[in-house]
């Protein structure tokens, strides 16, 4: 008897949801800059679209009356995220760390963090949602990691604990 084996070939489709994609034309007029001025300290930052269309987050962190964070943050329509298990974000930096945040509902009073470094080239971070762990006022608190079904804001923060210059350029930011 002779048995005929014919190979199975699985293919898997990746399946992504664009959060933002920057281009000429993106509006950019609810993405807010929080920097620690609401605290008394003195960073500055700003938010634009550069010539290629791009969002660029740049600024300069002052540990001045003990601040030293800079943050620009985007409330969007509720995302269903059950299908996804990361984030990517093709970006270009400056050789600094950042943080990037995602929080299920605005409201909440914590955001989940993953810090992720640049190289002053253009990367692409992934970023496992299951890995991001809460935080408030910059300390991890004792409750699970990320393990939501939606997210409602995303937040860009530089704070390394010096006065230094900072740019962030943003290309997009996907689920995946």
């Amino acid at each position: 008897m002779r048995y005929l084996f014919i190979p199975i070939i699985l293919f898997s489709m990746i399946i992504s949801k664009t959060i933002v994609d920057f281009n000429k034309t993106t509006n950019i007029q609810n993405w807010v800059i929080v920097n620690d001025v609401v605290m008394g300290g003195k960073s500055t930052s700003t938010f634009k679209l550069n010539a290629d269309g791009n969002g660029v987050f740049t600024g300069e962190i002052s540990l001045d009356n003990n601040g030293g964070f800079s943050s620009v943050r985007y409330r969007l329509q509720k995302i269903n995220i059950k299908e996804y298990t990361k984030i990517v974000i093709k970006l270009k930096g400056d050789g600094k760390k950042y943080q990037f945040r995602i929080k299920s509902n605005s409201s909440d009073y914590y955001p989940y963090i993953a810090t992720f470094s640049t190289s002053g080239e253009w990367q692409e971070i992934e970023i496992p949602l299951k890995d991001m762990y809460p935080s408030f006022r910059g300390r991890r608190i004792n409750q699970p990691n990320f393990s939501g079904d939606y997210i409602e804001e995303i937040r860009f923060l530089i704070g390394n604990k010096k006065n230094e210059k900072f740019k962030l350029v943003l290309d997009n930011i996907v689920l995946k």
